[in-house]
């Protein structure tokens, strides 16, 4: 059975989510439909990028995954099928994939050109739920467009690395449900660059001398719970699941120990800088 992933920023509010799993369900009655979210901010691209990057391949390969956000078709805007990784990603040629392809070469790409026999302005619904049943029934890529070499890329998703190689800038990439706060400084970048050098992690007004491998990793359990004074609401730096330096609050909550964005005042975009000391 075909599955086909939903990720925008519809929310849950509005009739949109709906529509467009009827409307797939009305294409094809075998089929299992997966939300991966539908709370990402509105026009938020790098959001979904992240979001995207981690969440796809738990699927199985040959999945579909439909992608709508600042979808609209205009000149500037045009709408892609693309197969990489052996999965298919339908979406708007607006960088949303950059993080994915930048590090996966796509295998296949295509420009969806059947908009002339479709009428619409909601093309999630009417262009993308065609595209992605299509595909699920077993159908090409060649047949819904054509063949492009190339995909928008977005400088953003790339920290800088200056001629000394001995500081990495970065920015905020993302901001999880938590209000922890996720860089675009990954792993594989930081032990590059890093190459074993002692470090100083800053972001505003708040710095990091250590970088932790999970979140409770900075208690010591050798010390009994009630002698070890209040551990949630505790700063730190860790490495997360998704391979990227993420500055975190322990157990944060927003509405009582408060965030690490709203503490350390960090929002989308903002730099983060590593400086390594010289051996």
């Amino acid at each position: 059975m075909a599955i086909i992933t939903l990720t925008t920023d519809f929310g849950e509010k509005d009739y949109f989510v709906g529509a467009v799993k009827g409307a797939i369900y009305s294409e094809l009655k075998e089929v299992r439909i997966v939300d991966i979210s539908h709370s990402v901010s509105p026009f938020h691209i790098s959001e979904a990028a992240y979001i995207i990057k981690n969440a796809y391949n738990s699927f199985p390969k040959g999945s579909i995954h439909i992608i709508g956000i600042d979808s609209e078709f205009t000149p500037e805007n045009k709408h892609l099928a693309v197969l990489l990784d052996d999965h298919y990603f339908i979406c708007a040629n607006n960088g949303i994939l950059s993080l994915l392809a930048s590090e996966i070469k796509p295998e296949k790409v295509v420009e969806i050109n059947i908009h002339d026999a479709i009428e619409t302005n909601f093309p999630v619904l009417d262009v993308f739920v065609k595209v992605a049943c299509h595909l699920a029934r077993g159908g090409t890529l060649e047949v819904i467009g054509k063949n492009i070499s190339e995909i928008k890329y977005l400088k953003q998703f790339e920290p800088a690395i200056n001629s000394e190689k001995n500081q990495i800038v970065g920015h905020v990439l993302y901001i999880d449900n938590y209000g922890n706060v996720v860089t675009n400084i990954s792993r594989k970048l930081f032990d590059h660059v890093g190459k074993g050098r002692n470090y100083l992690i800053s972001a505003r007004m708040v710095t990091f001398p250590k970088i932790y491998e999970a979140y409770s990793d900075w208690i010591n359990f050798e010390v009994e719970k009630e002698n070890r004074g209040e551990e949630d609401g505790k700063k730190l730096a860790l490495f997360n699941s998704a391979g990227y330096i993420e500055l975190a609050i322990y157990k944060s909550n927003p509405s009582t120990v408060g965030s690490a964005s709203t503490l350390f005042g960090l929002e989308h975009r903002d730099t983060v800088t590593i400086k390594f000391e010289e051996k």
